[in-house]
């Protein structure tokens, strides 16, 4: 009876390693595939946190004029050597839910907001008076003390022109998408295109 028993239960033993065998050789365990899903809110947040994104410095030096006629005649001019720095870049907290869409192969189409001028401000450290003089014939008239400011205002109107038409927005521009397709592919986002004017890049 025990050398019976003995023998069905070697024989069980070896049936349950032949099928393990023949199970693994017809059957192969296949690595498990793991697919990354790509969710337009999540996207979302990853980029709002970015918030006022700066992609671009200029520094620009400018000389900049200014003269303001007295009462009741003659007049006064300065001179004003300007270093500045602007900075441009996008706006990424504006962005919505209706700027991010994701297609059925997880393709993420962003529309980003138009680039800007970000800050403009004044090196006061390299910037200084050129030339300040007022008419000799006037001379008990006494110089502005506002006309420096004066003319440091219009020199920020006029490094922001300047920056403008050195092409500093299209440089924004190029440089957001570039940063955030970087930003993106860290979190395993690879597939992305941007569209601004109506163009999808």
């Amino acid at each position: 009876m025990w050398k019976r028993m003995k023998f069905y239960a070697v024989s069980a033993v070896i049936v349950a390693l032949a099928t393990a065998a023949l199970y693994y050789r017809f059957f192969p365990q296949r690595e498990a595939t793991i697919r990354r899903v790509v969710d337009a809110p999540a996207i979302l947040q990853q980029v709002q946190q970015l918030n006022e994104l700066v992609t671009v410095k200029y520094s620009i030096q400018k000389v900049v004029g200014l003269k303001e006629e007295k009462v009741p005649f003659g007049s006064e001019s300065v001179l004003l050597m300007v270093q500045a720095t602007v900075l441009g870049g996008v706006d990424l907290a504006s962005v919505g839910s209706e700027d991010i869409s994701v297609s059925a192969d997880s393709h993420v189409t962003i529309k980003l907001p138009p680039p800007k001028i970000m800050h403009v401000f004044i090196n006061d450290r390299d910037t200084k008076v050129w030339d300040r003089e007022k008419t000799w014939w006037t001379p008990w008239v006494g110089f502005n003390p506002d006309l420096e400011q004066k003319a440091r205002l219009a020199a920020l109107e006029a490094v922001q022109v300047a920056a403008q038409e050195m092409g500093i927005l299209s440089n924004a521009q190029q440089n957001a998408e570039t940063a955030i397709r970087g930003f993106l592919s860290t979190v395993g986002i690879e597939s992305v295109s941007f569209e601004s004017g109506g163009t999808v890049h």
